[in-house]
């Protein structure tokens, strides 16, 4: 289950100096405003997202060109399409962002690594334990406000392989928009001029309504008082321990077919999502008259309650929520898997065109709150976003996905672990005692709810 630590392989990783990559073509200076959903405070940080390319000896592919040169002249032309990306955010009144199009450019690292692909082995996985070398923190470029926008960094390997490490200002865009302009890239790369999705901006379709009618309870925004003096209810995201935890398909097979039997047609999320909140409050050992919430994201994009508002093709703005199921610790941890699946269920069931519209309309009356952080985890499903699908020309990546779990947001990202396909779930705590504890207890879950041994341990 719990994925092992990484050999103790040290690497080495030599940088240019970074430079701003321009649209390659004049593009309009212009203001754009953010859409509500956007300029949340909750939104307003960055995420890193990483990839890896292996020199798999196909003729059709770009070998010996240099990624550093290919992908970063295709930025350029991609960012005349996409040229709110080379501006900067700017703060108005009511805290309404929008983007400043000054078609100052993406900060671009190009560097080399004295490693191959194969050595890195189980280190392509998430928590990426090089990070730090694979995405280099240009020193003044992680603010919010009149910061690049994003920072991309390709590092060479001694195989013709290489790295993409890619940090995004999460207000700009969701996983599916992210993904979009790295494949409009990708497309650059490989010889197209043009888009084969044109970007489409109209963040004024998730703006707030007029009269604004906040129509839910929307717990995910009410900060909740907390009781404890420790680390555990609000973790410091500059220490916290890091791992990571494989679901072979197996396992999840196995475990729905425990659950009762109107349950066990409930999706791959809901079950992962219910094991892991389960865990991870035992593991926090919090005072029982605490509250905790799982806050589950729920994108607009494809829900079925949410027909009526049909975002256009191109859209690459934010277009989710996140609605959260709240009890005691002592309920949750003392009720059974599938009783907790349903709560999940039932949570992500109020997504909806009124539900989205409504978090929009709180944005605006209540000067943007931050979302609830005492007690609450976040769960994101980037299983079905299209990370593995990006070609910049070397063929598909062996992984692509979020490079860790944030202080508390944890993604789900595809992966394969000794030849069995399953969802790979990287997870912060703030001890490593918390940490073991989360382990002990999630294979205890896993143990009860399988019909048999799992070979993945």
């Amino acid at each position: 289950m719990a994925l092992s630590p990484c050999s103790s392989l040290t690497i080495k990783v030599d940088r240019y100096e970074p430079v701003l990559v321009k649209p390659s073509k004049p593009t309009p200076k212009e203001i754009k405003l953010l859409s509500d959903i956007d300029d949340q405070e909750g939104l307003r940080f960055h995420v890193p997202v990483i990839f890896f390319y292996k020199n798999n000896n196909n003729p059709s592919v770009k070998l010996g060109q240099d990624p550093n040169r290919v992908i970063r002249e295709a930025l350029g032309r991609a960012l005349v399409y996409y040229y709110p990306f080379a501006g900067r955010l700017r703060e108005g009144s009511n805290g309404k962002l929008m983007v400043d199009c000054t078609g100052e450019g993406v900060l671009f690292v190009a560097a080399k690594a004295d490693v191959g692909f194969d050595q890195l082995g189980d280190a392509i996985r998430p928590p990426s334990p090089f990070l730090d070398q694979f995405l280099y923190n240009v020193p003044g470029s992680d603010g919010i406000l009149g910061c690049p926008l994003l920072l991309i960094q390709v590092t060479q390997l001694k195989c013709e392989g290489f790295v993409l490490a890619v940090r995004v200002n999460h207000t700009m865009c969701d996983a599916f928009g992210l993904v979009q302009f790295l494949n409009t890239i990708a497309e650059m790369a490989r010889g197209i001029n043009i888009p084969s999705i044109p970007p489409v901006w109209q963040r004024e379709i998730l703006n707030a309504r007029n009269p604004p009618r906040i129509n839910y309870p929307h717990q995910e925004f009410h900060e909740v008082p907390t009781n404890s003096k420790g680390p555990n209810m609000i973790m410091d995201p500059n220490d916290v321990v890091q791992s990571s935890f494989f679901f072979s398909s197996n396992q999840i097979r196995n475990m729905k077919k425990r659950l009762p039997k109107h349950l066990q047609n409930c999706s791959r999320f809901d079950l992962i999502t219910a094991c892991l909140w389960k865990c991870r409050t035992i593991a926090l050992e919090l005072d029982p008259k605490e509250i905790v919430l799982v806050s589950c994201i729920v994108r607009l994009r494809g829900n079925n309650n949410a027909k009526n508002l049909s975002l256009p093709l191109g859209y690459y703005g934010n277009a989710f929520a996140y609605p959260a199921v709240v009890l005691k610790p002592r309920v949750l941890c003392e009720s059974s898997l599938g009783h907790v699946v349903e709560l999940v269920k039932k949570a992500k069931a109020e997504m909806s065109e009124d539900y989205i519209k409504s978090v929009a309309d709180l944005m605006v009356t209540r000067g943007r709150p931050l979302h609830a952080v005492s007690g609450n985890y976040f769960v994101s499903d980037n299983t079905r976003v299209g990370y593995g699908e990006i070609d910049f020309g070397w063929g598909l990546p062996v992984f692509g996905g979020p490079a860790k779990a944030l202080s508390f947001i944890s993604f789900y990202v595809e992966y394969e672990e000794k030849g069995e396909k399953g969802v790979v779930v990287p997870i912060c705590l703030p001890t490593v005692r918390a940490m073991d504890r989360f382990e002990q207890e999630l294979k205890k879950m896993i143990d009860i709810h399988e019909e048999k041994s799992s070979t993945t341990y």
